[in-house]
């Protein structure tokens, strides 16, 4: 992740991916999607996302919070949490799943 952070007075910091296209007013309209490398995929929904997973070893969680989908893999700690409503996935929970599966997935403006 590259970007400006910027920091307000009131102590709350955001990442500005690109300056430039923030002051213009376009990066606000651009959503981001998650790619499947190998096939070079966009991931629409949890379906196909669990499918790739499943392929990678990961395996669905049902001990966690039940407003979550969750991915665990025996051979690490790590823990992939996603909100269950499709329509709240978003960069940070795309980010997450791009470093717990490196040169697999990358995350792409639309």
């Amino acid at each position: 992740m590259s970007g400006v952070w910027v920091f307000n007075t009131n102590g709350v910091i955001r990442l500005i991916e690109n300056p430039q296209a923030e002051s213009q007013g376009s990066s606000s309209s651009r959503r981001k999607v998650l790619v499947h490398l190998p096939t070079g995929e966009v991931v629409s929904s949890y379906s196909s996302l669990e499918q790739i997973l499943t392929g990678l070893g990961w395996e669905r969680y049902y001990g966690g919070d039940p407003d979550l989908f969750q991915f665990h893999k025996h051979s690490s700690i790590d823990l992939i949490s996603l909100p269950r409503d499709f329509s709240k996935f978003n960069s940070v929970y795309m980010y997450d799943i791009v470093i717990k599966n490196p040169n697999v997935f990358h995350v792409r403006d639309m």
